[in-house]
């Protein structure tokens, strides 16, 4: 009896073994069918053999600083970073937005569609900065959703563009559903380099691509559109810094702007405000910052000073607002910014998603939208 007992023991444990291995073996089949789809692509990079910030098959940081501060491990940040509840890091309610029809926009101006993407329109030029229309910003399905009432831009609202430029290859910046929808509408692609591989694979054609390293440039009919340093990283899954991040400097006749992208504070700032003499206006992160990544987002305070050392007119505030990508409040990074710019040389530009900044009226005001009272806002 007991030897029956053991026979059928030792026939449940076979028949369980067998079916967890047919359910590994087909969530293996399923994942890997999973990363075959083409947001999941990987670039491709030939050796930079010139490049000083290319060693070890990856690039660098000029200053080179640690991405994170390591005081936790990796695995308890990544599962803070996607699952961790934080007071305040997301709004009660839906957040206000004020929708320009970019079809109908004739003047210079400035549209921010919430977090780090934009629309340009000058010169009759139309620019587009890291579009990223899906509801979330991420490899894992469901995760950092856009906060509501922030999302409020489709592929269908957006006008042929002549510029695409993507500052690097984070999910939160190059984002291929947008892409995907936008094929059609988009002229010249302008990344850094690596990037542009991904472009290639996602059936762009290679014409369509001016890809560079920092200080490269394109430059056509007075219109000139520079890639420069960053201090950040790259990566979409756990390879990293297979690709260049950076910032943009577009110099026309009339106007100096600088789109920063993401980056830590460094010495670069001061540099290229050296090499262009100041910009009319610059676009600035502020926000996903914390003490375990201090090197790689400014805070609002540092923003403040990277302002300056732009010798910026204007300051618009970029990386807030509708992903939830660290631990402090949600609008926490507006507020401080708010508080920092008191007494600069430079207007600090607060729109509405959506809202323009008309960028010859030196004059316009912007509400306080991000707190309850709304008040108005002439100066900082």
């Amino acid at each position: 009896m007991a030897s029956m007992t053991s026979m059928t023991t030792a026939s449940k444990l076979k028949r369980g073994i067998r079916y967890l291995i047919i359910i590994i073996a087909l969530l293996t089949l399923f994942i890997f069918a999973w990363l075959q789809q083409p947001q999941y692509a990987s670039p491709v990079v030939p050796p930079q053999v010139d490049n000083p910030l290319y060693r070890d098959g990856q690039f660098f940081n000029a200053e080179d600083p640690p991405p994170v501060t390591r005081t936790q491990s990796r695995l308890t940040l990544w599962y803070r970073f996607l699952f961790g509840k934080d007071e305040g890091a997301q709004p009660d309610g839906v957040l206000p937005s004020q929708k320009t029809n970019l079809h109908q926009l004739k003047e210079n101006a400035v549209v921010w569609m919430g977090h780090s993407s934009y629309f340009l329109r000058l010169d009759g030029k139309n620019y587009l900065i890291d579009p990223v229309f899906s509801d979330y910003a991420s490899p894992i399905p469901r995760t950092n959703v856009a906060f509501s009432g922030s999302n409020i831009y489709r592929a269908e609202d957006i006008p042929p563009i002549d510029y695409l430029l993507i500052t690097h290859d984070h999910w939160d910046h190059l984002d291929y559903p947008t892409i995907n929808a936008l094929r059609d509408k988009i002229g010249q692609i302008i990344t850094p380099t690596g990037v542009g591989s991904y472009f290639e694979k996602w059936g762009f054609p290679k014409t369509k691509i001016f890809e560079g390293g920092w200080n490269s440039a394109m430059k056509t009919d007075g219109l000139e559109i520079h890639i420069l340093p960053a201090q950040h990283f790259s990566g979409r899954f756990f390879k990293r810094n297979q690709t260049l991040w950076a910032s943009y400097g577009i110099i026309t006749p009339n106007q100096r702007i600088y789109f920063g992208g993401d980056s830590g504070y460094g010495r670069h700032f001061k540099d290229i405000a050296a090499r262009f003499g100041g910009f009319d206006l610059a676009v600035l992160e502020c926000g996903q910052y914390d003490a375990q990544w201090p090197f790689i987002h400014m805070t609002p305070e540092d923003a403040a000073k990277a302002a300056s050392d732009l010798q910026a007119k204007a300051v618009l505030p970029s990386h807030n607002s509708k992903f939830k990508l660290a631990h402090h409040r949600w609008n926490e990074p507006l507020e401080r910014l708010a508080a920092a710019s008191a007494n600069q040389p430079w207007r600090l530009l607060t729109p509405k998603i959506g809202e323009t900044v008309q960028m010859d009226n030196s004059q316009q005001t912007f509400s306080r939208w991000w707190q309850n009272n709304n008040e108005q806002i002439t100066s900082y």
